[in-house]
């Protein structure tokens, strides 16, 4: 098979092996030019990210460096263009995904099985993970009524979330998408606010409309009309029993013990439930997540109930968010040495 007339059908391959060298025939040039990028920005950070050397020439790149390098750059690039062959697409944040994916040790999965697991959350998006965490986070939801996902901002948890109970509707396996959230000002005096009651809480409720609208797009309006999406501060949850319904609480860190107590005391018949907070940013008074906390040493060892963790290393919003995480972190042992 010449390099510049590819069949467009098959597998991507090893064309041949060397010292420190392999390289990649791609079935489909199109496709290819895609996942490269324009001015090869993919292929490009593949290289900056896994320190290897990588050259597109027709249908095949090269790939230079250390075994496990080359292997991990290797699987990132047929991921990206299986992504692609399936009508997606495949930008930096999805490079990094998948490098996410490539460079931790996930034993039995297989080379083809990119950005696994993934969500279909209306007819046509799709939601994937985006790091082991995130993953390993989806499978908890998939398997235990009730899940704590805990951990710094930026890791997906509200998002991730979200994207499942949309998912869980898509496929008829819940009636009702319920997500709550404590209506505390985070260290502002918000003082009066004027309107109705929907408009008072709204701007509390706004990352949850804004999860929502993106896994969902302009379904999410009618599914809200209708009362089969329902977004409402955590206040409006006492004294309901939620049956047959995925529930959300989001900013759990801001949650009085009173408070997660009542939440999860809510789940009714053939329901789920996931709690997502960052018990280092609470805003109740004394800065401590006395809800959060308290919940998961309570609850620890329960059957049914299962905690995500997840660290400054599992952000997938912009590079400096996980830097910025880091620093703070760090901060108080700067500070004590």
């Amino acid at each position: 098979m010449s390099a510049g007339k590819p069949s467009r059908k098959g597998a991507v391959s090893v064309r041949k092996t060397a010292n420190e060298h392999v390289t990649l025939e791609f079935p489909d040039n199109a496709i290819l030019a895609a996942l490269c990028g324009a001015h090869q920005k993919n292929l490009v950070r593949i290289e900056q990210k896994l320190a290897v050397r990588a050259a597109m020439r027709g249908n095949l790149v090269s790939i230079e460096g250390p075994l496990d390098a080359r292997e991990q750059a290797a699987a990132v690039l047929r991921a990206l263009y299986a992504r692609i062959e399936a009508g997606e697409q495949a930008d930096v944040a999805e490079v990094d995904a998948e490098i996410r994916f490539a460079t931790h040790e996930r034993p039995g999965l297989p080379g083809g099985d990119f950005g696994v697991p993934s969500l279909k959350t209306a007819s046509s998006r799709i939601v994937r993970a985006r790091s082991p965490a995130q993953s390993a986070y989806l499978d908890l939801m998939r398997t235990h009524p009730l899940v704590f996902g805990v951990g710094p901002a930026g890791t997906g948890k509200t998002y991730l979330a979200a994207a499942f109970g949309a998912h869980l509707l898509y496929e008829r396996r819940i009636e009702r998408l319920i997500l709550s959230r404590p209506a505390l000002e985070a260290g502002e005096r918000l003082g009066f606010l004027p309107g109705d009651i929907r408009e008072k809480i709204d701007p509390y409720l706004r990352p949850l409309y804004d999860a929502l609208f993106d896994v969902m797009g302009d379904q999410c309006l009618k599914l809200m009309e209708t009362g089969v999406i329902e977004v409402a501060p955590l206040a409006f949850m006492r004294g309901r029993t939620l049956a047959r319904a995925f529930v959300i609480l989001d900013e759990a860190q801001n949650c009085s013990s009173a408070q997660m107590r009542m939440f999860l005391t809510r789940l009714g018949e053939d329901s789920r439930m996931v709690v997502a907070g960052d018990s280092t940013q609470s805003d109740l008074p004394g800065g401590r997540a006395e809800g959060l906390v308290e919940a998961l040493e309570t609850l620890s060892g329960v059957e049914g109930v299962a905690v995500a963790r997840f660290s400054d290393k599992d952000v997938v919003r912009h590079p400096l968010v996980t830097r910025i995480v880091r620093a703070y972190g760090e901060k108080p042992k700067r500070g004590g040495g």
